[in-house]
């Protein structure tokens, strides 16, 4: 067929030694900061925090609970799990009006978008910008998920199959707003009239690193103008049966029920699966000389950031983690800081064997001898892991550490696995000065991602 060549070239031989198509060029790390200086001229930075979360339903109970080494795993309540493998999670004692929703939009709203515009309220407040942004056309939201409304269309299905016993669903029974449900997009609509908020609007699904990957794209569209302030985080609510039963059939999920309060245990030598829990974590992103023109209080800089997929397999990892690995060194190239600045790393630390192994050896290889040095933790010991909004609430917690200069701890490790043998801050809080951290996420599909946060300051201003 025309265009198309097999077999030999014209002029080149054809052996065994002589591959038929040449390999990818790699661009260095160095190369990738020149690609992207340009558009770094507007230096982005959070000034605004709101976080829902298991134990904290407002950024002060959440530090409260993280810096006293507290966990909120217990016997789920949202549902019988009886049936399951796995009957804990990290729930969320949330009551939607008493956070100020209304009776409709509690009706209107499922539980993961009511987290997230409840958490958007907050964020927005803590900026100082007010109850609704000054420039609504200036002003975009990127929205994180994972599942999306996964509870709510469990329960419609539920409703409308008469608990699964009807193959063909009844819509009479369907909750009236049920298409929302049905599209994650909702999700950044909502936030935007929450807020008031008229800029770009996204939804990012990526899996388990959405919550990161949602911020760096907000970066994104501050840095190319598209927008001078940006609401941008995650939120998800995934306990449900059927969240339940899929981590089952794969045992991804911990089979520790009986101490509830202890079934989380990242890089220990007893972990056997994660927790599910559930969350929000979103923030006000502005770019740095509009925020110190208004006076704002800064947390951090978002100062690198990258993305790498291991094209490997749906849920497992290379053992080397070596695509973590070039992820990390992408973003510290972007942020500017050598591989001993950083004073703190964010685990993603599910509590898996495969991920925890992965993840140290990820940063063995990116950070050399500095990853003995630096402490890491796993927050989701204490809070589980909300999928999508996961790595939302871990950059709240770098936030937070970076504010007080405490490392919260991984909560439930006594014995770390002997492949997992960096400072993992076992237990108790530590006090560290803490001004360039390192969050990370791993994800379902072999998204893997890296972002460094840092005092304006310390990053070159």
């Amino acid at each position: 067929m025309p265009g198309r060549t097999t077999g030999r070239q014209s002029g080149q031989p054809t052996s065994a030694r002589t591959p038929l198509r040449s390999p990818p060029n790699r661009t260095s790390a160095s190369q990738t900061y020149e690609r992207k200086a340009s558009r770094m001229a507007r230096r982005v930075v959070i000034t605004g925090v709101g976080v829902v979360a298991p134990g904290g339903k407002d950024v002060g109970s959440f530090w409260d609970l993280l810096s006293e080494g507290r966990t909120a795993t217990r016997r789920i309540t949202l549902f019988d799990p009886s049936p399951f493998r796995s009957r804990v999670a990290a729930e969320i004692d949330f009551d939607p009006e008493t956070h100020g929703l209304t009776p409709r939009e509690c009706r209107r709203l499922g539980r993961a978008a009511q987290f997230g515009v409840v958490a958007a309220r907050q964020a927005l407040a803590d900026s100082g910008l007010g109850p609704a942004v000054p420039d609504p056309y200036r002003t975009g939201v990127v929205v994180g998920t994972a599942g999306g409304a996964i509870a709510g269309l469990d329960a419609a299905y539920r409703a409308m199959s008469d608990d699964g016993r009807l193959a063909d669903v009844d819509p009479a029974y369907a909750v009236p707003h049920l298409y929302d449900q049905f599209v994650p997009s909702s999700f950044a609509a909502e936030v935007a009239w929450a807020v008031g908020a008229e800029g770009p609007a996204t939804v990012v699904a990526n899996g388990c690193t959405a919550g990161i990957d949602a911020v760096a794209h907000a970066v994104e569209l501050i840095r190319e103008s598209s927008a001078d302030v940006m609401v941008a985080g995650a939120t998800d609510a995934p306990i449900s049966p059927i969240a339940m039963a899929a981590f089952d059939a794969v045992r991804a999920t911990t089979p520790h029920n009986e101490e509830p309060e202890t079934a989380s245990r990242p890089f220990d030598v007893s972990r056997s699966g994660f927790v599910l829990g559930e969350g929000a974590a979103l923030f006000v992103l502005e770019d740095l000389g509009g925020a110190r023109r208004r006076g704002a209080r800064v947390y951090a800089e978002v100062a690198g950031y990258a993305s790498r997929s291991n094209a490997f397999h749906m849920t497992g990892l290379r053992p080397d983690g070596r695509e973590l690995a070039e992820a990390i060194r992408v973003a510290l190239v972007e942020a500017r800081l050598n591989t001993t600045d950083l004073d703190y790393i964010s685990a993603h630390g599910s509590g898996t064997k495969l991920n925890d192994r992965h993840e140290t050896e990820a940063y063995k290889r990116a950070l050399g001898e500095h990853a003995y040095r630096v402490p890491v933790s796993s927050i989701k010991s204490m809070i589980g892991h909300s999928m999508g909004s996961a790595g939302s609430l871990e950059i709240a917690a770098c936030l937070l550490a970076m504010r007080h200069h405490v490392v919260p701890p991984t909560a439930n490790l006594h014995a770390p696995d002997e492949q997992c043998d960096l400072d993992y801050v076992p237990r108790v809080a530590r006090e560290h000065r803490t001004d360039a951290v390192l969050t990370v996420a791993s994800g379902f599909g072999g998204f893997q991602s890296a972002m460094a946060l840092a005092r304006p300051e310390r990053s070159g201003a």
